[in-house]
């Protein structure tokens, strides 16, 4: 049987970073190491231990450029790609993203926050949340963030405050369009049956209401379908369903200026996954819309969309150096990493899957064998890989996980109290610290022993 060819020596996608395994500065040294940024990653351990994240800028930037690229091709009107910040949140990225032009999306005041202190125009950023609180709603208003209404509860304070500070305030609302897609059951956000938005069977009442109020002004929609997502179907039907929505707005007077349909284009997280192009996804949405918008003798809308993974994910790779091993014949060899699901929570929340390499020997070269990669945590389910294929390995050997951009810091934890990860932006041979190394003392600074205890002891 013919050798299957290893992912690192597939063709990279310059455009469209997400249809890549690997950031597109991944190489081989002469040493037969790898290398990402032009940076030695055991040069990099050495330097900063592990675990270990690492963000590549080079894919970072193609990533974000290749949405503008798009809709500047295909959208003839205005257009603003915005950040899911969730994705990975930090002062970096928010810094990052705005210096490409790009807006971001928040769901809480911290990521609101780290949004303006990065340096995103307050007019670039939407509030999204289906249960945001009061103080939340109140530094979004006074800071001027245009704030998606996600049901009936968000409503009713905006009105509330719109009319106690006598100010006229823009808002955008969330319906669930009915749109299912072949997705996990945890990440599907579009279908009727979701925690998300408003029925779009509620829209006219929910007009009606708007339109009695005297400082809410409905000037957008916004609609999301999923996330990880490979078909283009379903977003060819969102345009019609979106645009159909501002008609029936129009008639209670509001004037929909802008249509935000989300994000949600999946990346190539193994060589199974075939994810569309950054290129088709714009263009099938975009498409979507203006047909749409001409057959209804509508002007074109300001066109938001809001990729998070496919910008991030890409980029980001996660260091491991190995431990013990377990074998167990017949039946498995356990080899333990020094991290696990407080820095990646995914494989054990969504039983994702991940590609992975060994840092000195990438192409599995000369003898294979088959290992699960067991974290560190008090958990049986803390395994990152089920029967992954490697060279032969040791105690001391670095493991390479890729796409790991997302979801991994932005979802970590202390469990067990083990401190996070730091993270590196990489470019050009350069490495900075983007985010510190937590120590185990950080982990106590929080911590407040009642008074009557201390006096005890």
């Amino acid at each position: 049987m013919e050798e299957k060819e290893s992912f690192l020596k597939q063709k990279i996608d310059i455009e469209s970073p997400n249809r890549n395994i690997v950031p597109i500065t991944t190489s081989i040294g002469n040493d037969g190491k790898l290398s990402v940024g032009g940076c030695s990653i055991e040069e990099l351990v050495k330097k900063y231990d592990s675990p270990l994240y690492i963000l590549d800028e080079i894919t970072l930037r193609k990533s974000c450029r290749a949405y503008k690229k798009s809709l500047e091709k295909y959208y003839p009107g205005k257009s603003l790609p915005i950040y899911a910040s969730k994705a990975n949140s930090s002062i970096f990225m928010s810094n990052l993203i705005s210096s490409e032009g790009l807006g971001l999306d928040a769901v809480s005041e911290g990521e609101l926050l780290t949004a303006l202190q990065g340096g995103v125009p307050n007019n670039k950023i939407v509030f999204h949340g289906n249960n945001k609180s009061d103080k939340e709603i109140e530094f979004a208003v006074k800071n001027n963030i245009k704030i998606i209404v996600d049901n009936d509860y968000d409503l009713e304070r905006l009105d509330e405050i719109s009319n106690s500070l006598n100010q006229n305030l823009e808002i955008m609302i969330r319906f669930t369009p009915g749109i299912e897609c072949h997705t996990h059951e945890y990440i599907r956000t579009g279908s009727f049956d979701s925690k998300f938005g408003f029925g779009i069977e509620y829209l006219n009442i929910l007009f009606e209401k708007i339109s009695k109020t005297n400082h809410l002004k409905l000037n957008g929609l916004h609609a999301h379908i999923g996330s990880q997502i490979f078909e283009l179907d379903p977003h060819k039907d969102l345009g019609e369903i979106m645009v159909n929505v501002i008609l029936d707005a129009n008639k209670f007077g509001h004037d929909i200026q802008k249509l935000n349909v989300g994000g949600g284009l999946g990346i190539k997280y193994t060589e199974n996954d075939d994810p569309p192009s950054i290129d088709e996804w714009v263009k099938t949405i975009s498409t979507s819309v203006v047909k749409a918008c001409k057959k209804h003798n509508l002007d074109l809308p300001i066109l938001m969309c809001e990729p998070g993974r496919s910008i991030v994910s890409t980029a980001g790779i996660t260091i491991y150096k190995i431990g013990a091993f377990k074998e167990i014949p017949g039946i498995r060899t356990y080899l333990s990493v020094d991290g696990g699901m407080s820095d990646n929570p995914r494989p054990i929340t969504y039983q994702s899957n991940y590609s992975a390499c060994l840092v000195s020997n990438p192409f599995n070269i000369k003898s294979k064998k088959k290992y699960t990669i067991a974290g560190k945590h008090c958990e049986s389910g803390d395994l990152l890989f089920k029967e992954i294929e490697l060279a032969d390995c040791k105690t001391g050997d670095l493991i390479c996980v890729f796409g790991t951009g997302a979801y991994n810091i932005s979802m970590s934890s202390n469990y067990n109290r083990i401190p996070r990860p730091a993270a590196l932006l990489v470019c050009n041979g350069e490495a900075e610290i983007i985010q510190k190394r937590e120590s185990p003392s950080d982990l106590l600074r929080y911590d407040v022993l009642p008074d009557r205890f201390i006096k005890q002891n």
